[in-house]
C-alpha cells in the first residue's frame, strides 16, 4: 500500500511576504542571452519628472549631446 505524499508546509497568504526564503542555485543556469548584451551601452534610471519630458532613448541622447557640445574641453590626464 502506498503513502500519501507528505504536504508541504503551510503556504503564506497570497501577496504576503516570507521572513525567509531559500533558492537551490545547484539547478540555477547560465544566463543564455548574456552574449546579446551591448557591452558599450550603459542604462541609467531617470525620475519621474524627467522622464515625463524625456520620452525617448533618441530625446534624451539629443540633450546630452548638445550640453556635450556646449561644455568647456577638459583636459586629461
Amino acid at each position: 500500500m502506498n503513502k500519501a505524499p507528505a504536504r508541504k508546509a503551510a503556504r503564506a497568504k497570497s501577496g504576503e511576504m516570507r521572513a525567509e526564503y531559500r533558492f537551490d542555485y545547484s539547478k540555477a543556469k547560465p544566463n543564455r542571452f548574456a552574449s546579446r548584451v551591448d557591452k558599450r551601452r550603459l542604462v541609467v534610471p531617470l525620475d519621474p519628472d524627467v522622464a515625463e519630458v524625456f520620452t525617448t532613448p533618441e530625446a534624451v541622447n539629443n540633450v546630452l549631446r548638445a550640453l556635450i557640445g556646449a561644455m568647456p574641453p577638459t583636459k586629461r590626464e
